[in-house]
């Protein structure tokens, strides 16, 4: 017995896109969910990069000793990685200029888990009933509520809440935030594209994730609920829970999104 993974993820095209452009994976390491932007097809592209560029690090330390592992560095190479790809796609499809992508990761060995966030899109901790936002927002409308500029009734309605002000994007140096959270048996994580976010407020995401038991559950019940209150747009999540159980086979990884449609 030690602490391992019990995850799900899902992703939905929503009711007014008429294509996913988010992707996402899981695997007993990895948790990772991108939210592309760009145009027709190109946000799509820049999300599978994303998601690809970190299921080629979960591969390579698949079989691993990871307790000398740096977690976090571990991250920031692969989101550069992830960068310097979109930055070379680019350079060989000038349409390609100017894509970008959302990426929140995580990184998990035993109770040691390691975060990488740039972007909109974010992850939650429900620990003993109560649940936690674990990133901060890049974008306009969170650094006005962070200098007292607006309030946060106002950020909820405001007209450009949607500006990101950072991103995984080609041509332009990675700059993700980075931070350790430690882990505890009964954890349960939300990584999710801001197409649950825009309609689904925090009370809502801690009742479901409270009240519902297996992930793959969760996971669907938000993207139903996310769809009810008019799925502006797509629609990813994963959840995960750290449980005190044997590990599974190390299987091949989950993808779902756009980066499946790829074949990342």
């Amino acid at each position: 017995m030690s602490p391992t993974l019990r995850s799900a993820a899902g992703s939905d095209v929503g009711r007014r896109r008429s294509m996913n452009q988010d992707s996402a994976a899981i695997s007993p390491r990895l948790l990772a969910v991108a939210d592309g932007m760009g145009g027709h097809a190109h946000g799509e592209v820049a999300s599978s990069v994303a998601v690809s560029a970190l299921l080629d690090l979960d591969a390579r330390l698949r079989g691993m000793d990871l307790d000398e592992v740096d977690l976090l560095a571990a991250l920031d190479e692969a989101i550069a990685d992830a960068a310097a790809r979109l930055t070379e796609l680019s350079e060989h499809n000038p349409e390609l200029r100017g894509t970008g992508t959302t990426v929140v990761a995580f990184l998990v060995h035993g109770t040691r888990i390691g975060v990488a966030h740039i972007g909109d899109s974010r992850a939650y901790l429900l620990r003993d009933g109560e649940l936690h936002r674990l990133t901060r927002d890049h974008t306009l409308v969170q650094s006005l509520l962070d200098e007292g500029r607006i309030s946060p009734e106002e950020a909820a309605t405001h007209p450009r809440r949607s500006w990101l002000i950072r991103t995984l994007q080609e041509g332009t140096p990675a700059e993700p935030d980075l931070f350790p959270v430690d882990g505890l048996i009964g954890d349960r994580y939300l990584v999710c594209s801001d197409g649950v976010t825009a309609v689904l407020g925090d009370s809502q995401l801690k009742e479901v994730l409270a009240e519902i038991e297996e992930p793959v559950d969760v996971v669907a019940r938000l993207i139903e609920l996310a769809n009810e209150g008019g799925g502006p747009d797509n629609i990813t999540c994963v959840v995960a829970d750290l449980v005190d159980e044997t590990p599974q086979p190390d299987d091949a990884p989950v993808v779902v999104g756009a980066a499946h449609s790829h074949d990342a």
